[in-house]
């Protein structure tokens, strides 16, 4: 069955993906596109809405992103968020200046008119603002909806040309009614069904890779992360036997990881699961290593040569599958970036592997919809809501140069850390939580005797899409048990410190 589209055009906002993600949390399949889509492109993409997002321009700067006017004339349904509403009103004649005053966090909107748009919103409620430029001339034809005491223009619309524009942001959570705002646009104004659920995506896809994989020899990386493991069980569904799974166990892994891969895919599911066991040859391989760039390469090359040496084993086959997600092809198509680090997932697979053709079956899935289908799939709960977790596992965890003892401490203080928070109800409240062994030594006092001990990092985030994180308020008490639980029983850990840094300035991970 062909679904229904929406189509969100990117004009450079922090908040786009997240658009994306909400309109497809109303079963509504989307694709986030460059701006600079023509109206020819658009027709032939066939969406039953379009999507303008927010970004930081002004709409009468020079180099400014705008739109062709015809766009708006295709008669497909047009919804602008923030510097999207301004650039409707703008191509169309409207006014758009700079505002006396910026307007940012929450304000209190009043609904002015009832349209389709606004129903369900009750006359007041809260909305999260955040702008410099404001409309204040509507184009012909076009009704202010809603307003705030410092935005006279917070809604407008045309139901007859179905294209409206929101100032604020409805897709960030402070909007209280933002969802039922996006709601009312895809249903009421662009007719939309509801025909995109996880579990017909499962059904859809098992079905088409029967058809694509028929009789091929199947081969798959298996890292033991969600997306790996998804694609893994996707593909089995399909073809069963037919695919070889290779789960090169470096010794860098979080206590316990390998013997669930083992135990959850090859024991519970019957999977056709390879593992290379080369703990000991990593080791060897990062001896006296301590620059992080220079730990990333090392395992990188390292498992890339481990993998050629396992898939030379099972010979040439007809399909390689890779656990490429939907931001991963967002951000490859973008323009270039400063590198900040090493990606931690392990490139170069294709280079090292004889196979006719790359198939990657989670490619159009944001992570939280990988997670469903998970679950759709019956995958446990521990392994889809296992955390991100970087290619180069625990050497990124351990500051400096990696030694065996180092590796048991950071593993030991890492599984009290995630046991405590799990125990407290907040696993699934923290986007990401790992414990790190820091590049110095403190002293200490441990029954009666003088320490010199490392000190083991805790590090917890929020976040939505890693792109930007903030360090998670966790309870004083909660704390209290994990310090002193890895001070007690974590071989060479005298001290626990707690890293308050949001991203920006700071990455995730410490290395």
């Amino acid at each position: 069955m062909q679904h229904q589209k929406v189509l969100v055009l990117d004009f450079g906002g922090q908040y786009n993906q997240l658009i994306a993600r909400r309109v497809r949390d109303l079963k509504v399949y989307c694709d986030l596109k460059p701006c600079d889509m023509t109206a020819e492109e658009i027709r032939a993409y066939d969406p039953i809405g379009i999507i303008f997002t927010g970004g930081p321009n002004s709409v009468y700067d020079e180099n400014a992103p705008h739109i062709d006017k015809s766009v708006l004339a295709l008669g497909i349904p047009v919804l602008g968020i923030c510097y999207g509403a301004q650039l409707i009103a703008y191509t169309l004649g409207g006014k758009v200046e700079h505002a006396t005053a910026s307007e940012y966090g929450k304000r209190e909107l009043r609904i002015e008119k009832d349209t389709p748009m606004s129903e369900g919103v009750p006359s007041k409620s809260i909305c999260w603002m955040s702008h410099t430029d404001r409309i204040v001339d509507l184009p012909e034809g076009f009704d202010r909806l809603a307003s705030t005491a410092s935005c006279p223009v917070a809604l407008y619309g045309s139901e007859e040309k179905k294209i409206y524009g929101i100032q604020f942001h409805p897709e960030v959570v402070h909007s209280e009614y933002g969802n039922k705002l996006l709601e009312n646009f895809l249903y009421r104004v662009c007719g939309a069904r509801g025909d995109w659920t996880m579990s017909g995506f499962v059904s859809e896809q098992i079905a088409h890779l029967k058809k694509k994989l028929a009789g091929g020899k199947v081969l798959l990386a298996m890292s033991g992360g969600v997306d790996s493991a998804v694609a893994a069980v996707l593909v089995h569904r399909a073809v069963g036997r037919n695919l070889t799974c290779v789960f090169v166990d470096h010794g860098l892994l979080r206590k316990y990881e390998a013997e669930e891969v083992m135990r959850v895919f090859r024991g519970e599911l019957g999977m056709n699961l390879v593992k290379a066991d080369a703990g000991e040859r990593f080791l060897k391989k990062l001896e006296g290593v301590a620059d992080p760039e220079a730990k990333r390469k090392i395992i990188g090359a390292e498992f890339i040569k481990v993998f050629e040496e396992e898939a030379n084993k099972i010979g040439a086959v007809d399909f390689l599958v890779q656990g490429t997600i939907y931001p991963d092809v967002i951000e490859s198509g973008k323009g270039k970036s400063a590198v900040i680090k090493s990606h931690h997932n392990v490139g170069g697979l294709p280079d090292v592997v004889d196979f006719k053709e790359i198939v990657e079956p989670l490619r159009d899935l944001f992570k939280d919809e990988v997670r469903r289908v998970g679950l759709e799939l019956g995958l446990p709960e521990e392994v889809v809501w296992r955390q991100p977790f970087p290619g180069p596992g625990l050497a990124v965890r351990i500051m400096g140069e990696i030694t065996r003892e180092r590796l048991e401490t950071v593993r030991d203080a890492d599984y009290i850390f995630r046991e405590e928070i799990a125990k407290a109800g907040l696993s699934r409240k923290i986007w990401q939580y790992f414990a790190a062994v820091t590049s110095c030594k403190t002293v200490g006092v441990q029954g009666d005797f003088r320490t010199y001990e490392e000190v083991i990092a805790l590090r917890a985030v929020t976040s939505v899409d890693a792109m930007t994180a903030d360090w998670a308020r966790i309870p004083f008490e909660v704390l209290e048990r994990v310090s002193n639980r890895i001070t007690n029983e974590v071989k060479h850990a005298n001290r626990v410190v707690y890293d308050i840094t949001s991203k920006p300035p700071a990455t995730i991970e410490w290395e």
